[in-house]
């Protein structure tokens, strides 16, 4: 069975709303992103499918401010970051009836899956269907968690995250936030084709994967 993870925390939209967001997958991406979260300055909570005790110590190991908590309240967060292994993102779906109202980061990556199985579609297209009601943004998952997880101020500049979505909205509110965690966000349009960039496509992967790229001002 996979363990997960969720990070969140609170910070007001532009409406004055309090948001919440968290990391599902506590794998090595998503420990990269808790640690983009923990070196903002983020309370984070990180939930797995077992008892918060059994990885309270790797909760540890990333900060003081990296919580131990449960799948259940993961969940409840408006903006989830998906970093599971892209086999597992129908299980995690499940947990919910519907997503509507929540925006859904697919940090996922379908590598060794097969093209018959995609059908021409982008990965993140496949896991938009699964998370039904929500809003999908493909992004973070283009870097290794060594590299996603280093600091993004880079010799003057800021390190690069591409985001792809059908929703406009969406991918503006994920491009804030990866603003606040210090990267560059790039926006490459649709998830039919901004997201076949930034995908595995069986044994191979999108012209954009394992680019590190840094933007100056």
């Amino acid at each position: 069975m996979p363990h997960w993870a969720a990070a969140a925390w609170l910070r007001p939209n532009k409406q004055g709303i309090l948001m919440t967001y968290a990391i599902i997958g506590f794998g090595k991406l998503g420990q990269a992103l808790a640690k983009a979260f923990a070196r903002s300055g983020i309370d984070v909570s990180v939930a797995t499918t077992r008892d918060p005790e059994s990885f309270a110590a790797d909760a540890a190991a990333i900060g003081p401010t990296v919580i131990p908590t449960t799948l259940a309240q993961a969940i409840k967060a408006d903006i989830i970051f998906l970093a599971v292994r892209y086999e597992s993102h129908p299980e995690v779906a499940k947990a919910l009836p519907t997503w509507q109202g929540k925006t859904i980061v697919d940090v996922t990556n379908a590598y060794g899956v097969l093209a018959e199985e995609l059908k021409g579609r982008a990965s993140a297209a496949v896991v938009a269907r699964a998370f039904t009601g929500g809003k999908v943004v493909k992004g973070f998952n283009h870097l290794g968690a060594p590299v996603l997880g280093q600091d993004p101020a880079v010799h003057g500049g800021k390190r690069v995250v591409f985001l792809a979505s059908d929703d406009d909205g969406a991918a503006a509110e994920i491009a804030a936030l990866a603003e606040k965690l210090g990267f560059a966000p790039i926006s490459l349009g649709a998830l039919a084709k901004g997201g076949l960039l930034v995908q595995a496509r069986e044994k191979g992967w999108g012209q954009l994967i394992l680019k590190d790229l840094v933007k100056f001002d």
